[in-house]
């Protein structure tokens, strides 16, 4: 079983070059150059090896039959190619990539739509510089002071006031 010759690089080194960070791209260009270098060192060697001439060695070789049997040993020399066990697995792999990837653009897109939502309504209000107190509360009512229903005490942050339970210290065991 012979395997097909490799006579060009199947990698994609432009749109690979796009992906690498700058601080990276003298390994990759290492990378690439190593790689290019043994692509041409296959190529220089020819497809299959050159044919022996079995004639000539018969007509030097005196020793009778010698010739013959190395030449029944090279003809049934098989060297294996190692069988491809793996390409279904990076195959299957890419499917469920490719899918991840379909998934988080969905996502993204849906997530894109509602921040667009926001920034439309963020555009609607009036400028901050021009909002009165009365305005903002109107605006952003969970926000918005409201001394009358929920006085607080200055400086009006939630951990300054009397009812304020930090949510990361350990609870009391008492």
């Amino acid at each position: 079983m012979a395997a097909k010759r490799v006579a060009k690089s199947s990698i994609d080194w432009a749109a690979l070059a796009e992906r690498v960070p700058p601080h990276q791209k003298g390994q990759f260009t290492q990378f690439k150059s190593k790689s290019d270098l043994y692509l041409r060192r296959v190529l220089a060697n020819p497809e299959s090896p050159p044919a022996i001439d079995w004639a000539a060695y018969k007509a030097h070789v005196k020793v009778a039959g010698m010739v013959d049997e190395f030449q029944k040993q090279y003809s049934a020399l098989q060297i294996p190619y190692p069988p491809d066990t793996v390409s279904a697995q990076v195959d299957a792999l890419e499917k469920e990539i490719k899918n991840d990837i379909a998934k988080f653009k969905t996502e993204s897109n849906t997530r894109i739509e509602e921040y667009k939502k926001q920034l439309a309504y963020i555009a609607s209000l009036l400028p901050y510089d021009q909002m009165t107190m009365e305005d903002f509360k109107d605006s952003f009512p969970e926000q918005a002071l409201d001394p009358i229903n929920k006085p607080t005490f200055w400086p009006h942050n939630p951990e300054d006031q009397l009812d304020y339970v930090d949510k990361d210290a350990p609870a009391d065991e008492h």
